[in-house]
């Protein structure tokens, strides 16, 4: 038996269920029961693969639709939302054109113009957002974009087939054009911020082929492998390509070519998912003091494998990238600006004004947002000391006294000890009156330049 159709036969009915999934056409409807007569399995295993499915992103459950087969949104169009995904966020009435509903749409179009001005406006995969314009809502169908009725409002039956017939949801939402514009612009913000979050998988490839040692063989094998790639460090795996052990180059030191690696190997070894964030990968790498980490799928099974090198670069290319949206720390920071130390042996600080929005219930400011200006002001300081990042393990914080909202205060931080492993910060507040808060933190550095 060749080596495909061995693979093929070590499959679990779990993942030929996955297979036969996404060997369908996209937009093919899908039931467990239609799953279970086509590969002869329960309608148990059937469900449960259903479901594997639909967190992979490969298949779709709409209400009064079924499950319909999709294709993988690719994190390079995470910012783009789909009909179905508009639907969901408005609460909104899908009236027709159902069967577009994964369709992605480009921008938004607000009909609060006449006719003619706004069919200039409206193009192919566009979402026109009016009211109780059933003229509008024939029209923009009729140029290929959707339609979102805002108000609650219904259209006629003409309109509705015409959606079913162009393949272009229309849909009812009970919201106000202003309302609706903004909970879409809010989805669209939250999504530029997590793409610039960058994972695992962004960084790796996962069709070139897979260095690795299987369980049986020598040490011989390791060497042979060592001198192709110049790597020092392996996976084992099992006879169904899941991963049981890491060997390095310490681990075969002495020992004889005919030793098995079972024997020298590491087991249970540290592994991470395709959908692990790059700079989680750096400190498992720095904590567990490890070089190189095996990526695997929810059965184990090895897929690729990512160096601390790799990572590192990864990690230093993200921070040379312009920020696509801000996050509530960065809003909390606005406002706050670097002052020049007051004298020679001074150090760092930072000034800004506690706006009503950082209050808490009574009054005075949120301790998480206190919290959030302390760690922001460390970052920066690291940041510029070191020209490095750091993941926080630690802070102990002492409130003096509340500060009140509408005061101005300074934030010094003073760095107590660098090295290349590890910082240590001391973090004083001032507000009109003096000391306010103070704080000690500690955290593991990472290389990112």
């Amino acid at each position: 038996m060749d080596r495909t159709g061995a693979e093929q036969a070590s499959l679990t009915k779990h993942e030929k269920i996955l297979q036969y999934i996404q060997s369908l056409e996209i937009g093919a409807k899908i039931s467990v029961r239609s799953i279970s007569r086509a590969l002869e399995v329960s309608e148990g295993t059937a469900y449960r693969a259903l479901k594997e499915a639909e967190k992979l992103g490969v298949v779709s459950t709409k209400e009064r639709i079924g499950t319909v087969r999709i294709e993988k949104k690719k994190r390079s169009r995470l910012n783009r939302l789909t009909f179905a995904e508009v639907a969901a966020i408005l609460d909104g009435d899908v009236l027709g054109g159902t069967a577009g509903l994964e369709k992605t749409l480009h921008k938004c179009v607000i009909g609060a113009m006449e006719l003619d001005a706004m069919l200039s406006y409206i193009d192919k995969d566009s979402l026109l957002i009016v009211g109780n314009r059933e003229n509008a809502h024939r029209c923009a169908l009729e140029e290929g974009a959707g339609v979102l009725i805002t108000g609650g409002f219904d259209t006629s039956d003409e309109v509705k087939r015409l959606a079913d017939e162009r393949a272009l949801p229309i849909i009812s939402s009970r919201h106000d054009t202003f309302t609706v514009a903004s909970m879409i612009n809010r989805a669209m913000y939250d999504r530029l911020i997590k793409r610039k979050i960058m994972l695992i998988e962004d960084i790796v490839s996962f069709d070139s082929p897979l260095k690795a040692l299987h369980s049986g063989q020598t040490i011989e094998a390791f060497n042979k492998l060592q001198q192709e790639t110049g790597r020092f460090r392996f996976p084992v795996v099992d006879e169904w390509n899941r991963v049981i052990g890491m060997v390095t180059g310490k681990d075969v030191a002495g020992s004889t070519p005919e030793q098995q690696v079972d024997k020298m190997m590491t087991r249970n070894p540290v592994t991470i998912r395709p959908d692990f964030p790059v700079a989680a990968a750096a400190h498992t790498m720095a904590s567990e003091g490890i070089d190189l980490l095996p990526i695997v799928d929810r059965q184990r099974k090895l897929l690729a494998v990512v160096s601390r090198q790799e990572v590192l670069s990864a990690m230093h290319f993200a921070n040379k990238q312009s920020q696509s949206g801000e996050t509530f720390d960065d809003l909390i920071w606005t406002g706050f600006s670097q002052i020049p130390p007051a004298n020679e042996g001074a150090g760092w600080a930072y000034r800004g004004r506690i706006s009503p929005q950082m209050s808490g219930p009574l009054g005075t400011v949120s301790e998480g947002v206190l919290m959030t200006l302390l760690m922001q002001s460390a970052r920066r300081l690291v940041s510029e000391m070191g020209k490095r990042d750091h993941i926080v393990e630690g802070v102990t914080v002492y409130y003096v006294r509340p500060v009140q909202i509408d005061c101005e205060i300074m934030i010094a931080p003073k760095l107590l000890e660098m090295n290349r492993k590890s910082v240590k910060l001391e973090i004083e507040v001032f507000d009109d009156t003096g000391l306010a808060a103070k704080a000690m933190m500690t955290a593991q550095m990472i290389d990112t330049y």
